[in-house]
């Protein structure tokens, strides 16, 4: 099997400290490139920063964050879980994103998407309406951006472009997917504007995810595009033994879906609801060391994905769990995971 890259996400969740407060958005950010560090001595491939524009996560300025992660970093790939490419404008991301390959030396990449949340159209301007439109038409610009060469251009959400080149640029190209929570259309999209596939598996069996898979691979093929890798982000949380790993994971996932949920009429989280998604057929990948690995293979294998990315921060579990869990994935997980792959 073609070796798989395993990677960990994160949204810069804000956390609670130990006496239960609620740490400063400074203050969780500042954890969180201590904990990518971390992930890139441990051997973890890939940290993925989310962009969002709300109280319970931190970050709104992934570049930024990933500079800072790279200062301190030596080998691990800097990439977004997502970019919220539709509320942005295209050439502004390529250009931050080439300046994040120059100071990493070659480790940037960019996640795409439309957005599961909705904050950063009304703040920067952008009508909802249009939530299909924009991501169409900003994702067929920066296609054009990636190849690095003068672009004229011309539609109907941002100013034309006539023979306009973008700086700096890159050694080699960035690497550029787009993250896709289950929709047909999409899953084509994304093949016909050449970009990798990134499955956010947030609810049930991964398997279920396996008929986007195959469409992608046959849209590529119809549409003489070049093989492009596929992966997938799941939440989860690693620690010494399962009970462990569950009795730290669980308030934290309460807290967070139930604040969503109540902005979206979603019913309450319960503890069953959670026991079912941690469990063999579930989307969060919850446990100790040989669970959670256990479980990243299956899904592998049901897919045929080349890359799965843990989102290991969760609510607000605090930094010394998430440090702990970041540690056993990169020293126990991944190489669980590699021995099984190989056999």
């Amino acid at each position: 099997m073609t070796a798989v890259e395993l990677g960990l996400d994160t949204f810069g969740d804000i956390t609670l400290d130990e006496a239960g407060q609620r740490v400063t958005d400074a203050q969780a950010i500042r954890n969180l490139v201590d904990q990518a560090t971390l992930a890139d001595e441990v051997g973890v491939d890939f940290i993925g920063v989310g962009e969002h524009h709300r109280p319970d996560f931190a970050v709104s300025s992934p570049e930024i964050v990933l500079a800072a992660i790279a200062s301190r970093t030596e080998r691990i790939r800097l990439g977004t879980a997502v970019t919220v490419l539709s509320s942005d404008d295209p050439v502004r991301v390529y250009e931050r994103f080439a300046t994040l390959d120059a100071v990493s030396n070659g480790r940037a990449e960019v996640i795409l998407g439309r957005g599961s949340f909705i904050e950063s159209f009304p703040l920067f301007g952008y009508d909802l309406g249009h939530y299909e439109a924009l991501f169409e038409e900003k994702l067929e610009l920066f296609s054009l951006l990636r190849e690095e060469k003068p672009v004229t251009w011309q539609g109907t959400m941002r100013a034309s472009l006539t023979d306009a080149d973008v700086y700096p640029k890159t050694a080699g190209g960035i690497r550029a997917w787009v993250g896709v929570g289950g929709s047909p259309e999409s899953v084509v999209r994304t093949a016909r504007y050449g970009y990798g596939l990134m499955l956010a598996i947030i609810g049930g069996p991964a398997a279920r995810f396996r008929p986007y898979v195959d469409l992608y691979h046959r849209a590529v093929g119809e549409l003489g595009m070049p093989a492009q890798p596929i992966g997938m982000h799941s939440p989860g949380h690693v620690a010494d033994t399962d009970e462990q790993a569950w009795e730290e994971a669980y308030p934290g996932f309460e807290r967070q879906n139930n604040t969503i949920g109540r902005e979206r009429g979603w019913p309450p989280y319960s503890r069953l609801r959670f026991q079912q998604e941690a469990g063999p057929e579930g989307s969060i990948y919850v446990g100790s060391p040989e669970t959670v690995a256990k479980k990243i293979v299956a899904s592998i294998r049901a897919l045929g994905v080349q890359r799965f990315d843990m989102k290991y921060a969760n609510g607000t579990l605090g930094h010394d769990k998430l440090m702990r869990s970041v540690e056993l994935y990169g020293t126990r997980v991944i190489p669980l995971v590699r021995e099984m792959l190989a056999e």
